[in-house]
């Protein structure tokens, strides 16, 4: 009997413990995300500097910007969609240079 009690003790312990981890690891996840959307404002597509422009057209061949974003760095966030109907989100510099954003 003694057993079976604590057993069932240990194991709510267990659900509390694991149910608690995700839970968090789900708000970090959502606050993670909040950050990285809320450090650009949304710009028209026609505000895009040139060589961002000129850099989209060389590497993603008949692709369109159809919308654009920028911080305060002056880093352009594009959602491009290319010749073959893919939706890509491309990080550029006012420059034309792409930056890898993971």
């Amino acid at each position: 009997m003694k057993k079976l009690i604590f057993t069932a003790i240990l194991g709510i312990g267990f659900l509390t413990t694991t149910v608690a981890q995700t839970t968090v690891s789900k708000e970090e996840l959502v606050a993670q995300t909040t950050l990285s959307t809320q450090d650009f404002i949304e710009v028209n597509v026609s505000d895009i500097p040139q060589p961002v422009s000129d850099a989209v057209a060389k590497d993603f061949e008949g692709a369109t910007i159809s919308k654009a974003w920028k911080n305060e760095k002056g880093e352009f966030k594009l959602a491009v969609q290319t010749a073959d109907k893919q939706n890509l989100t491309l990080h550029s510099n006012a420059k034309g240079e792409w930056i890898n954003k993971q």
